[in-house]
């Protein structure tokens, strides 16, 4: 039994701060799920860097992509026990963990990216990622990812295309109801099972931004991309509390002030690959893209909001502060 427990802490010690032979430098391990070519990716590499330079190389963040240190929701879990340092998710996934993020996945909450970026830079942005403290978990900055749309092989013009669709969506109550009261199937799958699930025909169509198309090669077996834009979901990266607790104040506000310098940096270069990669949708994969009135959409949706207010006190001020934005 006592080898056991010094096994388990042993590797426990391992996973929060992997420590170079000489034991001068931390490095906090980094998950996420996608290739080393996409703009999160990069993004973080940025955020890595910051902190490296910052610190004189005494801390470093490895990142470890497409999902190998588990899927999105493993990694998760991961982190609020303590055995991984950090984990880029997205709002979709973290409303199950902390529910002040479900007010960010409700349907056209932001009328734009102005309003969208505003929200996520500044105080109910802030006051997000700090709310899941006691929860094993503490947000370091949003990375924006533009709209999210309905892709398939037809056109979806209006709520009644989706009768009877099944649409892939994250394992997050808001994409569930949303698809629910649109018309259409929800089916919860893993990110990695969506490629060979569209040609199995276990769904029938996905919702996503344009990238899904060509860093994922979803164009390849989907060929319709109806603008919709019903949802924009930011991506998260996280640090796990006893982690964040074991670095010292400036390790922390070195980590603070790369992960706000990474999100900057990636607002600036994801609109400019978004464009390069609707191109390359249109142009290699041949995926055509549709212009869709959005009034009918959000006609079915929009009780979503005040059902969130009404279930939650905490969600329902979120609710409230971010329409304010735009008045």
């Amino acid at each position: 039994m006592f080898t056991s427990k010094i096994a388990k802490a042993t590797v426990l010690c391992a996973a929060l701060l992997a420590t170079t032979s000489f034991g001068y430098a931390k490095t906090l391990k980094l998950s996420h799920n996608q290739g080393p070519e996409h703009p999160l990716h990069i993004s973080m590499q940025h955020m890595a860097d910051k902190v490296a330079e910052a610190t004189d190389g005494s801390l470093k963040i490895r990142i470890y992509g497409n999902g190998a240190l588990g899927t999105q929701r493993e990694s998760m879990e991961l982190v609020q026990e303590g055995t991984l340092a950090m984990a880029k998710t997205n709002a979709s996934e973290l409303e199950a963990f902390e529910e002040s993020y479900s007010a960010l996945n409700l349907p056209y909450i932001f009328v734009d990216e102005n309003h969208y970026f505003d929200v996520l830079s500044g105080p109910i942005g802030d006051d997000i990622l700090a709310a899941s403290a006691d929860k094993g978990f503490i947000g370091l900055t949003f990375y924006v990812e533009g709209a999210r749309s309905f892709y398939s092989n037809k056109e979806i013009h209006s709520p009644a295309d989706l009768k009877g669709m099944k649409i892939r969506v994250q394992p997050s109550p808001s994409a569930i109801r949303m698809v629910e009261l649109l018309g259409g199937s929800p089916t919860p799958i893993s990110w990695g099972e969506l490629y060979s699930a569209f040609q199995q025909g276990v769904v029938d169509g996905a919702e996503n931004n344009p990238l899904a198309l060509t860093t994922a090669r979803h164009g390849e077996v989907s060929k319709v991309y109806s603008d919709d834009g019903h949802t924009m979901i930011p991506s998260i990266v996280v640090i796990s509390t006893t982690v964040w607790n074991s670095l010292n104040s400036d390790e922390q506000t070195a980590i603070r002030a790369a992960a706000k310098s990474s999100m900057h940096f990636h607002r600036a270069q994801w609109n400019e690959m978004t464009k390069k990669h609707i191109e390359q949708a249109k142009s290699e994969l041949n995926v055509k893209f549709i212009e869709v009135d959005k009034a009918p959409f959000i006609e079915a949706v929009l009780p979503m909001h005040a059902e969130a207010a009404e279930k939650s006190e905490r969600v329902g001020s979120l609710i409230t502060r971010i329409k304010a934005l735009t008045q």
